[in-house]
């Protein structure tokens, strides 16, 4: 007999729409849209989800609710507003909550241009919104020196200029304003004024340059070579901007872009809006992820969300891989040209945005830092469980000589310099790596399961294929093969082996995954460098202390321990020998050195 969630989803339709899925309580879980209704729900159902977040989720649903729409794009805009309207417990979080400046035209007689953070519906025009106020302070500086428009509330209708109600300020008698409460300057006039800065925020700078210069001409034909030189400063206070704005080719016009960065747990998106080859507004957006969302399915959340709250109506967006967002929208995705450089330069704005906000994390919620490397790491090598406990293994024998071995502990991706250990090869005769690092496996993990120590979860040996083959011999005569997870580190490319698959894997240079990794391999090597080198410098200082007459093996042992070397023995003096072997063996021992 069928259950009653069964009963639900046999009886989706399949057609477009949003589900809504809700637990026990009447909670609701989770809004997701789809092209199938009926498809995309049972997809559910019907396989094991490798993330556990999503099993936990499955098990919890309970009551399926849905809402049929015309069109895939009518889906995508209802889940986002459901999304942002009930912020289900599965659901990314779209994390950006601000209100933004914009830039005002009021819809009045002499209309004033000026900065608000509220929209109201009078009829006026709004421009934005800006992410920075910085570039909001630099477009009304831009407008105040090209074009006089005042500044104060006044009703200015006609009946209450004639009437003669108000008197010019300050800003009349400095040049700033032309006076329009007293009727020195025409509605006309400045209006036009108010057009050509409606074009200049809008990226367009062509018109204004062109009546500029022609008045430039008019001034300078009729002698008036003062006024000349007055649109002149302006035209060029207007090109400098222009120059700093234009980044691109201008006839690239009225186009939006999006990008996405994202890793475990986060993704970042960044939006440019681009007109007349001017980047006119930029903003990044954080997104949490609940699943295991693809960034196909957080970008067109993203898009559809920045469309909708900056009011974006460009008819063609730039992406990085094809979406599906409507018939009223062109996506391209660019290859090559100026279109792809402003792609290029919007996901370089989203790493920069993702890696200061990492850098922040790391020193305010360590935790959180680390929980996120462990996943990315889990991922990247993909490993069965996070690598909270990593060991790494190098060989050290110099020119043939005594040769040891290192291992180095990291836990949570940090050294943990009191877990690290050095061997002294033992079974093997002269410089044989493979052999060598096959003993030191065994021993170490012997040694572990002896004393009931905990285990790691990876194993990375230095080298490629043949010590990786000689650790692993070690493993499984342990019985341990399965049970860790073991993997070789090439240095000449970084190639990274698996035991049995001889296609190396790749990791991106810049990865975190691949640092924590170099980091293990550089640590074990000089950890077994210095080891190989203190050994080396006892062995010439036991040598030499073998040819000093009346020095026996006790009084070496003794020196060994303190000295450590030759060099040092040789430097210190008699006084200070004698403190550790008394002043007859002391005098022995530098004169000895003294006639060598």
């Amino acid at each position: 007999m069928q259950t009653p969630l069964e009963l639900q989803i046999q009886t989706l339709p399949d057609s477009p729409g949003v589900y809504q899925y809700y637990d026990k309580e009447g909670k609701l879980l989770y809004v997701g849209k789809a092209k199938n209704l009926k498809k995309r729900v049972s997809s559910y159902f019907n396989k094991v989800h490798e993330v556990g977040k999503t099993r936990v989720m499955v098990k919890k649903i309970v009551t399926i609710k849905h809402i049929v729409v015309p069109t895939e794009n009518d889906a995508l805009l209802l889940e986002n507003n459901l999304i942002k309207k009930h912020q289900p417990r599965y659901n990314v979080m779209l994390r950006d909550d601000k209100t933004y400046p914009w830039l005002c035209i009021k819809n009045e007689p002499f209309s004033r241009i000026f900065s608000t953070r509220k929209m109201i519906k009078d009829g006026s025009e709004y421009f934005g919104p800006y992410t920075s106020f910085k570039t909001v302070h630099t477009l009304l500086d831009l407008i105040k020196e090209l074009y006089p428009l005042r500044t104060c509330n006044y009703d200015l209708s006609a009946a209450n200029i004639k009437s003669g109600k108000y008197k010019v300020c300050l800003e009349y008698h400095i040049g700033n304003c032309k006076g329009p409460c007293e009727g020195y300057q025409s509605l006309e006039e400045y209006q036009g004024n108010v057009n050509a800065v409606r074009e200049i925020l809008k990226g367009n700078f062509k018109e204004s340059l062109k009546d500029f210069k022609k008045l430039m001409h008019q001034h300078a034909a009729d002698m008036q070579f003062e006024e000349a030189q007055k649109i002149k400063d302006k035209i060029d206070v207007l090109e400098n901007y222009q120059s700093r704005s234009t980044v691109f080719n201008p006839k690239i016009s009225n186009v939006d872009v999006f990008t996405i960065v994202s890793d475990e747990t986060m993704a970042y998106v960044n939006f440019i809006q681009v007109s007349h080859g001017a980047i006119i507004r930029s903003h990044t957006m954080e997104i949490k992820k609940k699943l295991d969302e693809s960034d196909e399915e957080l970008l067109e959340l993203a898009v559809v969300e920045l469309r909708e709250r900056f009011g974006l109506r460009s008819r063609e967006i730039l992406l990085p891989f094809e979406l599906d967002l409507g018939d009223n929208v062109k996506v391209t995705v660019p290859k090559l040209g100026d279109k792809k450089q402003i792609l290029d330069l919007s996901e370089r704005n989203a790493r920069f945005y993702r890696m200061d906000q990492l850098k922040q994390i790391k020193i305010v919620d360590p935790d959180r830092h680390t929980n996120r490397i462990m996943a990315q790491m889990k991922k990247d090598l993909r490993l069965p469980e996070e690598p909270r406990h990593i060991e790494c293994f190098d060989n050290s024998n110099i020119q043939g000589t005594n040769p040891v071995s290192a291992c180095v502990v990291f836990k949570d991706g940090k050294p943990s310099k009191k877990d690290y250990r050095h061997f002294n090869i033992k079974t093997v005769e002269g410089p044989n790596d493979f052999a060598s690092m096959e003993e030191v496996v065994y021993r170490r993990y012997k040694r572990l399961m002896d004393e009931n120590e905990p285990l790691p979860q990876l194993i990375i040996i230095d080298g490629g294929k043949g010590q990786l083959s000689s650790a692993l011999k070690s493993l499984d005569v342990l019985g341990l093969r399965g049970k860790i997870t073991i993997l070789g580190i090439a240095k000449r490319l970084e190639e990274i082996f698996y035991p049995g698959d001889s296609v190396p894997l790749y990791l991106d240079k810049k990865s975190e995954t691949l640092k924590i990794i170099q980091h293990l391999r550089n640590e074990a090597h000089r950890f077994g460098i210095n080891f190989h080198r203190d050994k080396r410098s006892k062995g010439a200082l036991q040598t030499s202390m073998e040819s000093i007459p009346g020095i026996g093996e006790k009084t070496m042992v003794t020196l060994l321990k303190e000295f450590k070397s030759v060099k040092r023995l040789t430097a210190a003096s008699e006084e200070d020998i004698a403190k550790v072997v008394g002043p007859s063996k002391a005098k022995k021992i530098t004169e000895f050195y003294k006639n060598k």
